[in-house]
């Protein structure tokens, strides 16, 4: 008798599992094509206190879904490549743009998410060797 009581537990058990982790896989995909549908600007930058947020008017990036990035000025005189990826169980997204310049490689690190929509991400980062605090809004 118990253990036609236990069939049923431990396939309730492993269904529940399962379905965790089907629920979130359809969370990543969904974060992933949020990403990675359209073109995205930096809306604000606040570095250290201050607001460099003109540094970065007129550049447009692109993530794919292969965790490439691109980001253009406007009259596309300048194109940087770059990396990202998310972690969403962490609540961050890591970009590293190895050889950009200034603005862009102000965007390098792990970026932590303090709130996010279907076109927005509001994220912070402290330099580990600066210890400035930064603070990002992308916009599509």
């Amino acid at each position: 008798m118990k253990r036609l009581f236990l069939i049923p537990l431990l396939s309730i058990v492993a269904f529940s599992f399962s379905c965790k982790k089907f629920i979130r896989q359809q969370e990543e995909k969904a974060v992933m094509n949020i990403i990675v549908n359209g073109y995205w600007h930096v809306d604000q930058y606040i570095r250290d206190g201050n607001d460099v947020t003109a540094s970065f008017s007129g550049y447009l990036f692109k993530f794919e879904s292969n965790g490439a990035v691109t980001g253009k000025n406007a009259d596309n005189s300048v194109s940087e490549s770059g990396t990202w990826a998310p972690d969403v169980d962490a609540r961050t997204i890591s970009s590293n743009f190895p050889s950009a310049s200034e603005p862009v490689n102000l965007l390098n690190g792990v970026w932590k998410i303090k709130d996010s929509g279907s076109d927005f991400v509001l994220a912070n980062l402290t330099d580990s060797v600066t210890h400035t605090s930064n603070i990002l809004r992308l916009k599509k």
